[in-house]
């Protein structure tokens, strides 16, 4: 098995590990499925993948890994939202925090669990407040508006000239980095996605250049970096307050850029190629930008799950779907794949920005439901709306590629042509 090792358990005795967590046996009633989740060929193509992992059941054994993977929604959801038996703060990647150090100290919104989870949260939710966030939409949508204007009749890579153009310059201005960098910032994302998976040739070339992003990004999210009137400098009032630390509020800081920025590239870029291959969409969103762009919003990432799955670890024996399941078992939730079940959502398969998309799991679920995801929203729909009010065609120039990644699923390049 790929990674294998041993620690010294808790009473003494050896521990064997793959990939930094506990080696365990396939649960009864459980199929093993001789499948890599984390192959280029599957990360570049996963919608054959989806189905084979819906049809295996509730779980399905990787024995290459050691571990479970489901993709059902209900089975996937029960297990992504239940934080009291299935932990975040064990690592949402491959490696048990409980059983060794992990890269970087853990994220203390999105790696933690209750009670120190709720501390942090309400101090990220405060500086995203309502209030924050409405100040911000109108901003979004003046930027979206001239990026869409400057874009028309050209022939652009809808990633390099749009997606990751617009997160990169509103959501740093709005966080208040003094000294944004484009590079650094998605290359920090390559990082700690990337980190989330194996040690195979997709996290190690992401995790090369942690020498140097490492620091610059904890450079930038030091008090002294961001400007007096950003999310960043809310999140400090709640250092002044006392409810957090100084090192804690950093910490936060550092939780949006890396979860704020990777998250809505991706989502931008694909809902250019999903209304580049559903001409029937654009009109309906082109007939009604305003009514209509959040919901382009919500069903691209629920079709597309840029996120496309996160672990958790048993914390104690327990059961689900009549399957027994030890402690300290990691469960690769494949949020993909339970978005395109038809057993939730009638014509899974099919792109309708009319759909009611309400329960998708794209933006997690519980307790862990994204904490930004309403700065996402607003930044999707100022896009969306501007491209619905200036756009009349979207013109695909050539094949989309897609990039590997062992936690997101992105889009590399798209070429196209986007007409006035």
């Amino acid at each position: 098995m790929a990674g294998l090792n041993a620690v010294m358990g808790k009473k003494g005795c050896a521990m064997m590990l793959t990939e930094g967590h506990l080696t365990i046996e396939p649960p009864a009633g459980v199929p093993v499925w001789d499948a890599d989740p984390y192959a280029p060929d599957i990360q570049t193509n996963p919608i054959p993948f989806f189905t084979e992992l819906r049809a295996q059941g509730p779980f399905a054994y990787l024995p290459k890994y050691s571990m479970l993977i489901c993709g059902g929604y209900d089975v996937t959801r029960e297990v992504f939202s239940d934080h009291k038996r299935f932990v975040s703060s064990r690592g949402v990647g491959l490696q048990d925090f409980s059983l060794g150090a992990p890269w970087r100290p853990p994220s203390i919104v999105l790696e933690v669990d209750p009670p120190d989870h709720d501390r942090t949260r309400r101090a990220i939710m405060r500086a995203l407040s309502p209030k924050m966030v409405a100040d911000l939409k109108p901003l979004f949508k003046a930027d979206a508006d001239a990026l869409i204007a400057g874009l028309i009749g050209r022939d652009i890579d809808g990633v390099a000239d749009l997606s990751e153009v617009f997160p990169c310059t509103v959501f740093p201005k709005a966080v208040g980095l003094k000294h944004p960098d484009r590079d650094m910032l998605l290359s920090y994302g390559l990082m700690v996605f990337n980190a989330l998976g194996p040690d195979n040739e997709q996290r190690q070339k992401a995790m090369a250049k942690a020498p140097v992003v490492g620091p610059w990004i904890a450079e930038q999210c030091e008090r002294r970096n961001l400007t007096s009137d950003g999310i960043g400098a809310a999140i400090y009032a709640s250092a002044d307050d006392g409810v957090l630390t100084e090192d804690e509020a950093g910490m936060l800081v550092r939780s949006l850029l890396s979860a704020g920025v990777d998250t809505t590239v991706t989502a931008l870029g694909s809902a250019l190629w999903c209304l580049a291959n559903t001409p029937d969409q654009l009109d309906v969103l082109r007939a009604d930008p305003t009514g209509r762009a959040l919901g382009a919003f919500e069903e691209t990432i629920r079709y597309t799950s840029p996120v496309n799955a996160f672990c958790r670890t048993a914390n104690a024996d327990t059961e689900v779907a009549g399957i027994r399941i030890a402690g300290g078992t990691k469960i690769l939730c494949v949020l993909g794949a339970a978005n395109l079940d038809e057993d939730r959502w009638p014509l899974a398969d099919q792109f309708d920005i009319t759909r009611k998309t309400m329960g998708h799991l794209a933006l997690g679920a519980g307790v862990h439901t994204c904490v930004g995801q309403n700065v996402a929203r607003a930044e999707g729909q100022a896009v969306l709306q501007a491209i619905g009010e200036q756009v009349s065609s979207i013109d695909l120039l050539g094949p989309a590629v897609w990039r590997p990644n062992n936690a997101i699923r992105a889009l590399d390049q798209v070429p196209l042509r986007l007409v006035g």
